[in-house]
């Protein structure tokens, strides 16, 4: 019988003669197996290897994060979001994997752990995306009952980000259409008609859409949403050829990867000479273009799923200040109204 082992990392080299040589590893960054491989004695180096991986020592911090990692919590959030919490949870195990949970009842060790984010503080937001890791750990182990307080509660952030004054105007819209594949375009127009975010538009199957309207379930909050699909868009999309099930896909007619939109966008933009603006940034031209549009705050968060709130914020904190369509089609209405 075959058996499967997993993680085997596979090395190429060529040697001097110009023979190929391969190496075999554990996993990636592992112990090298010296055994032939499909033999008993390449199983056995593979099983050593795997068990000479350091285990949790009971009673430290690292018991806790084993038990994340192997709860619902965890295992639950998307795929890219696990993946970023690994990536902080490794640096809090490199650090405090052997604290005694006996330390988290001294009150100094908010200070500690203060002290800890505060060495990441040149990079703001890798400083406050691993204290909200090593906070949401400590959040799990209090609400399981293995700690009585979490001392990482409200630690406070040290990078603020306020992008509402970030804008695609008609003519940074114009100068990306011109020079943008069919597939960047696609994305472009679906994001500024429908208002959501790159996440929920790279997952977007051709299911959602029935020929006149859009449904979509967002990542975040899981709010239904249910949108008419603008002419301009509805063109586009019935024009369209179906390579995948879903709606995005690049030029091999594969589904986009989070990092390979990102790249080709990034791209895209340069070559269209657009600096400072994101691909983020045209969820609040959505909501721009409705208010220019004459829609009203509810109608707008009704389309695209953001919060009264949020809708105000935008609209408050930059456009309606400033948007001389806006002014002038409120001139306009009041005209109608009065003669003085």
């Amino acid at each position: 019988m075959r058996v499967v082992l997993k993680g085997i990392h596979k090395v190429k080299k060529r040697l001097a003669n110009g023979d190929i040589n391969i190496h075999y590893y554990a996993w990636r960054g592992g112990p090298a197996i010296h055994a032939k491989p499909g033999t008993p004695e390449f199983v056995h180096a593979y099983n050593e290897a795997h068990s000479s991986i350091r285990q949790p020592r009971a009673g430290t911090l690292m018991t806790i994060i084993a038990e994340y990692k192997a709860s619902p919590e965890f295992t639950q959030l998307a795929k890219d979001t696990r993946r970023a919490y690994l990536n902080y949870i490794k640096l809090i195990e490199e650090e405090f994997g052997d604290l005694p949970l006996a330390a988290l009842a001294d009150r100094r060790v908010r200070g500690e752990f203060k002290s800890w984010r505060d060495k990441f503080a040149q990079t703001p937001r890798k400083a406050d995306y691993a204290w909200t890791t090593l906070a949401r750990i400590m959040s799990f182990a209090k609400d399981r009952g293995t700690i009585a307080t979490n001392p990482c509660e409200k630690g406070g952030r040290l990078y603020a980000a306020d992008r509402t004054d970030k804008f695609w105007g008609e003519s940074e819209i114009a100068d990306l259409l011109s020079i943008a594949s069919s597939e960047i375009k696609l994305a472009l127009v679906l994001a500024l008609w429908t208002g959501q975010r790159q996440g929920d538009l790279l997952r977007l199957p051709w299911s959602s859409y029935d020929g006149s309207h859009l449904r979509l379930r967002q990542s975040k909050g899981g709010r239904r949403i249910t949108m008419p699909a603008g002419a301009p868009l509805k063109v586009l999309l019935d024009g369209t050829e179906r390579r995948s099930p879903l709606v995005l896909t690049n030029s091999y007619g594969r589904p986009w990867t989070s990092d390979g939109f990102r790249t080709s966008w990034s791209k895209t933009c340069a070559r269209a000479g657009i600096v400072g603006l994101t691909f983020h940034d045209l969820r609040g031209s959505a909501v721009v273009r409705l208010a220019l549009a004459e829609a009203t705050v509810p109608q707008i968060a009704t389309f695209t799923g953001h919060s009264l709130k949020d809708v105000e914020a935008i609209l408050d904190a930059h456009y309606l200040g400033r948007d001389i369509q806006l002014a002038e089609a409120a001139v306009l209405k009041l005209e109608k109204r009065t003669k003085l």
